[in-house]
């Protein structure tokens, strides 16, 4: 095996498959990156047995052949030679050259016969959209998936393709984010909880760009492709959260906020909440609504914070406690410059909406406040 590349397609394509790299594992193979040429090009692939990553390249290959090289190692060594051409071959012991001016390294190499085969997908149901689209679906969804694993289903993010609407779901028992859109190419209705940790990862592959990505599922399996790129992963299995019916539809009180206003306050007191020496369970923000303005304060050991805004309000006056975090993540993924924030009651989850359209729902449940 010989190949020619520049620096920065190869640390491009190293970049994209690491991830897939099994981080604590006794198999040695799986921590290694299989390269194999074709024609023209190289495709790198890794495989965790729980994530799978393929790369596909094009580059000046001299001699065919495939090979696995420990994938940290290899990835620093790119990382740090000039930018410039890199001449890479597999010698006749065996052993990796990686050639650049002046510097030549040559590492051991494992058998690529011994790597593991991605799962073949027969894809039962698929989607396509702009890849800027489905990257900020995500970002704005993934922070309330959750990351116990005694709840592995609520690890995942959930996928919901119903009457061409894409729904993105994520919650962790104690807050929940939904956003939706709709497609513009007819689908059929299906479902699939896709691991959080997978999500992440396309997302870092993925560019704000109007170019495609597909995703398919089948029955336990799905797959992300994307430019020269393809992410293999299993679905979670379990019964996620029906959340159709835990979103609530009526309010008692509603206000009316700047989104930057209510952000800032909210960052300003969680200074206090946070610095509590105990739980900051135990210290939540409270929330108080009076007409034509809500107040926002905590109180512990390390001192007192208030702030208060002028806010457009409708309904029944109101207080109640919330993790001050939880609301600010919220916050920090919406754009509009004003939301809706609905309440039930003091005990009863509070949504984040917005004032113009209906493309996305933050659901916070609240802390019961200290007497």
């Amino acid at each position: 095996m010989k190949f020619i590349c520049y620096k920065d397609k190869i640390l491009k394509a190293i970049n994209s498959v690491v991830k897939g790299v099994a981080s604590k594992t006794t198999m040695p193979i799986l921590e290694g990156i299989l390269i194999q040429t074709n024609d023209n090009e190289i495709k790198l692939t890794t495989y965790d047995l729980e994530i799978g990553i393929e790369y596909v390249m094009e580059c000046e290959v001299q001699e065919q052949g495939s090979t696995v090289v420990n994938a940290i190692m290899f990835s620093e060594i790119i990382r740090k030679l000039p930018d410039t051409e890199i001449n890479i071959r597999l010698n006749e012991n065996n052993l990796l050259e990686i050639e650049c001016e002046g510097s030549l390294y040559k590492l051991a190499t494992m058998n690529p016969e011994e790597f593991p085969e991605l799962p073949k997908i027969e894809v039962e149901n698929s989607i396509e959209l702009d890849q800027n689209v489905l990257k900020n679906m995500i970002r704005r969804t993934i922070f309330a998936a959750s990351t116990e694993e005694s709840r592995p289903i609520f690890t995942g993010c959930l996928f919901e393709i119903e009457n061409n609407k894409l729904s993105l779901v994520a919650v962790d028992g104690f807050r929940l984010a939904l956003r939706t859109i709709f497609l513009t190419k007819p689908s059929n209705n299906f479902s699939a909880v896709i691991p959080g940790k997978t999500l992440i990862e396309v997302n870092k592959i993925m560019t704000d760009s109007f170019e495609p990505v597909k995703i398919g599922v089948s029955k336990n399996q799905a797959l992300f492709e994307m430019d020269n790129c393809k992410i293999v992963t299993r679905i979670l299995d379990g019964e996620f959260l029906n959340y159709k019916n835990v979103i609530p539809t009526n309010w008692e009180t509603r206000i009316k906020v700047n989104k930057n206003n209510i952000q800032n306050s909210f960052e300003r007191v969680s200074l206090i909440s946070a610095s509590s020496v105990e739980k900051e369970k135990k210290y939540p923000v409270k929330v108080q609504v009076d007409i034509g303005k809500i107040l926002i304060s905590c109180t512990n050991q390390t001192g007192d914070a208030k702030e208060e805004l002028y806010v457009s309000t409708e309904g029944k006056n109101l207080e109640a406690g919330f993790n001050p975090k939880y609301f600010l993540d919220s916050l920090k993924a919406i754009d509009d410059e004003e939301v809706y924030i609905e309440f039930g009651s003091s005990i009863s989850p509070c949504l984040i909406k917005s004032v113009d359209n209906k493309d996305y729902v933050y659901m916070i449940l609240p802390i019961r406040l200290k007497e």
